[in-house]
């Protein structure tokens, strides 16, 4: 088991379901007029929440390490999904982030995060993802 397994659940037999990675939990769903109860994030929007929450941790990561101080990082990520079966577009992010530091550090570090992030870069890179099992019953 590796440090970032995750899992999911569904509830209700729907298509509501926890998803929990050690002791973190979010509610998975579909939205009301597609199946589900609109009660929490779908995939695509978990998709960009995973390059946005990567954004931020490591903005505050590595500004630590530059000894700078963030007072707000906000992160917007945006997509639309096309095709049969449907494929993301290209994923867009803006940032603004405030701290200790003058324009230009900042904009470095920005820059530096866009270079390094690990999320941002394996979709980049193209990960590849494949199906590993399948229990029935």
């Amino acid at each position: 088991m590796s440090a970032f397994d995750v899992e999911t659940v569904s509830l209700d037999g729907g298509a509501t379901a926890l998803g929990w990675s050690g002791g973190t939990t979010l509610v998975i769903d579909r939205p009301n007029g597609a199946g589900g109860r609109g009660l929490g994030f779908n995939g695509g929007q978990l998709l960009n929440l995973a390059v946005a929450g990567c954004i931020s941790n490591d903005l505050f990561r590595e500004a630590a390490k530059r000894g700078l101080v963030l007072t707000r990082v906000a992160v917007r990520v945006r997509c639309d999904y096309v095709g049969d079966p449907a494929m993301a577009t290209p994923i867009e992010f803006d940032i603004e982030v405030a701290g200790d530091a003058d324009d230009g550090t900042l904009r470095d570090l920005v820059a530096h995060v866009d270079r390094i992030a690990e999320i941002p870069n394996s979709l980049r890179r193209g990960t590849e993802v494949r199906l590993a099992g399948v229990t029935v019953g």
